[in-house]
């Protein structure tokens, strides 16, 4: 795990938080329970139920492992205290790809607010990483799995 800290709203922060507590609090139980339910059917050596329990029981742990090393780095930003001429976290972009013409608006956001169908992209995610810093004018070429990208900064809006 690293120490890099973790842009996101205080919104995202709460989400986060509200996960982490629904997993701890309820999905847990109710994996103890499943174990435990299996367990009583006998021999556990070839309980196909009681292992896969466990196995998601495994999995789960994981993401609560990463759900508190992500809130334990949170860095929660303040959107008022942010510049508003430039690409920053929480700013929503509107662009338009030079190579198709195409206009597209991405909302920059932390990890737990991410949704690619509404466009909102994380900040360490590539288009993200290359639109921050941006200026209104400006043109980004952006490497991206299925190639580059050519952008043009149009607007940058800030909601609340």
């Amino acid at each position: 795990m690293s120490n890099e800290r973790i842009p996101m709203t205080k919104e995202g922060y709460d989400k986060k938080q509200g996960d982490l507590y629904r997993m701890m609090n309820f999905e847990m139980i109710e994996l103890a329970k499943r174990i435990a339910t299996a367990r009583e059917m006998g021999d556990i050596s070839e309980n196909a139920e009681y292992h896969a329990a466990r196995e998601d029981q495994g999995m789960l742990q994981a993401r609560i492992d990463s759900l508190n090393d992500q809130l334990s780095r949170a860095l929660i930003i303040d959107k008022s205290t942010l510049p508003t001429d430039m690409v920053v976290f929480g700013a929503q972009v509107r662009v338009k790809d030079l190579d198709c013409m195409d206009i597209e608006t991405f909302h920059l956001v932390g990890p737990g607010e991410e949704d690619y169908n509404s466009n909102k992209i994380l900040t360490n995610s590539p288009i993200g990483q290359g639109l921050i810093g941006k200026k209104i004018g400006e043109i980004v070429q952006i490497v991206v799995p299925m190639g580059t990208i050519r952008y043009e900064v149009l607007e940058i809006i800030f909601t609340e």
